[in-house]
């Protein structure tokens, strides 16, 4: 008989370690997939350098909104400005072009050119606006060439399709412009000046609320997952349905719902492989992954980028919006679970035993996670103060519970990592919001929302209920290759 006394503590480096290795197999697939994971990688002081301009950036961010009040040319052009150089320091040109520590020098370049073209707008914004359209040459260039860099910018970043659908537009609204005046360079002067040095493109509505919300809300996001909650959530859905038939794609389907409330994305927890050693066939639980994930966007209280759009396009409270959202995404989620149920007995599927269960006693224990975002439901509803105010309040209650989670306590190594990060996730959802503007702009310019909803109601006739089934399929076909953000923003200034 051996005497050796194992260290209790093995286990839990050895699962530890199997965590890692899962999670460095899940950024490699990433990686290779996903447009918005294929990232420069930084090492050493590098690392450190881009990661303190990401802070940085945060911070600027959270300051901005809370206590500056100048023109708003001024303020979104500078943080255009910011996002386009960290745009640029996070995203290559291509999958495949990541080098340790390297960036080529036209990506410097390119880095550098839009991140003056857009600063040079906000430190000039009063003049320029005073200008109105009698903009000089030198303005026509330095803002054609802010538009090329946010579009080649976009291209990394958010991908081709909505790239092509503000390409038709610009044709279309250079078609519109030459029309009434056959010059070109007037042509191009008018669209340069109403898509970059106006509140009706690049800085419109869109990245107005990017800017005054939703980053913060992703930086709240950002701080909420490393307090623990994510986990906290997993086990919890653990409890509630891993015990019934395919326990584990039930835990995917409620675990992705709780995690969609906290950050508002299309990303939740992976748990592909539990499904698949349950019995699930692997297509299907690939497929319940995504349906559960995606389903995070419309999860009440924090939901995607396109609710705070909503509201500031009705001019409704957000909490209204939030509101709304509830009977819609419970149906979302619920009509994902039957599905899974259905499968599982289809399969004779089992749930977990008891022993792979958390207590109901030990989850009891971390409830106080929930704090900040019952603080920030109550902030939100109660209409006692700003959205910005809110979120900021509720960052400061998700730090404090961080410091008191014993388990996985916030150190200021989180605390720098949940800033990045909101950096990080900033910089899509802005991007988007600032192509999302340019297209809505054009649409505005050029009269074409009209054109299309003579048309939509013409072919509806008295018949609302077509026209809704019109608008519908517009939602769904323009859903295959465009953002969420730029969709609604596109349906809402046409439909």
């Amino acid at each position: 008989m051996s005497t050796t006394k194992k260290d209790p503590n093995d286990a839990v480096k050895m699962t530890s370690g199997l965590d890692d290795q899962m999670q460095a197999d899940l950024d490699e697939v990433m990686r290779k997939y996903d447009r918005e994971s294929n990232t420069r990688v930084w090492e050493g002081w590098q690392r450190w350098v881009v990661g303190i301009l990401m802070v940085a950036f945060s911070l600027y961010c959270i300051g901005m909104t809370l206590f500056f009040s100048g023109l708003p040319e001024t303020r979104l052009a500078a943080f255009l400005a910011m996002i386009v150089f960290i745009g640029f320091l996070t995203y290559p040109v291509k999958k495949g072009h990541v080098k340790v520590n390297f960036m080529p020098w036209y990506d410097i370049v390119l880095m550098l050119v839009g991140t003056a073209c857009f600063l040079y707008f906000a430190f000039n914004a009063l003049p320029i606006i005073k200008l109105a359209t009698r903009i000089q040459t030198h303005h026509v260039i330095i803002g054609a060439i802010g538009i090329l860099v946010l579009i080649e910018l976009c291209r990394r970043c958010v991908g081709v399709p909505i790239l092509c659908v503000l390409g038709a537009l610009l044709v279309y609204t250079f078609y519109n412009q030459l029309s009434y005046n056959p010059s070109l360079y007037q042509a191009l002067k008018n669209v340069v000046y109403k898509l970059f040095y106006t509140t009706n493109g690049v800085i419109g509505t869109p990245i107005n609320v990017c800017y005054t919300y939703i980053v913060l809300f992703i930086i709240f996001g950002a701080f909420l997952e490393r307090t623990g909650i994510a986990n906290f959530f997993i086990a919890f859905a653990n409890r509630l349905a891993g015990w019934s038939a395919g326990g584990p794609a039930k835990v995917a389907v409620i675990s992705s719902a709780l995690c969609g409330m906290v950050s508002g994305s299309s990303v939740g927890s992976v748990t592909i492989p539990m499904m698949k050693k349950t019995g699930y066939h692997p297509d299907f639980a690939g497929a319940v992954e995504a349906a559960a994930s995606t389903g995070g966007q419309i999860m009440p209280p924090i939901m995607g980028a396109a609710a705070f759009l909503m509201a500031e396009y009705m001019d409704l409270p957000y909490a209204t919006v939030a509101v709304k959202a509830i009977l819609p995404a419970v149906l979302y989620f619920t009509g994902i679970f039957i599905a899974v149920h259905l499968e599982a007995k289809k399969l004779g599927l089992k749930g977990l035993s008891k022993d792979e269960m958390p207590k109901w006693a030990d989850l009891g224990k971390k409830i106080y996670l929930l704090a900040p975002l019952v603080l920030l439901v109550w902030l939100v509803s109660s209409g006692a103060k700003t959205m910005q105010f809110s979120a900021a309040v509720s960052i400061l209650a998700a730090v404090i519970v961080g410091f008191l989670n014993k388990d996985e306590r916030l150190t200021f190594k989180k605390i720098f990592e949940a800033l990045e990060a909101g950096a990080k996730g900033a910089i899509t959802v802005a991007v988007a919001c600032a192509i999302a503007g340019m297209i809505a702009g054009c649409i505005t310019v050029t009269g074409l929302a009209s054109i299309l909803i003579n048309t939509i109601v013409q072919l509806a006739g008295s018949a609302t209920f077509i026209g809704l089934i019109l608008t519908m399929v517009c939602c769904i076909v323009l859903g295959m290759g465009v953002p969420t953000t730029a969709n609604y923003c596109i349906m809402a200034s046409t439909c």
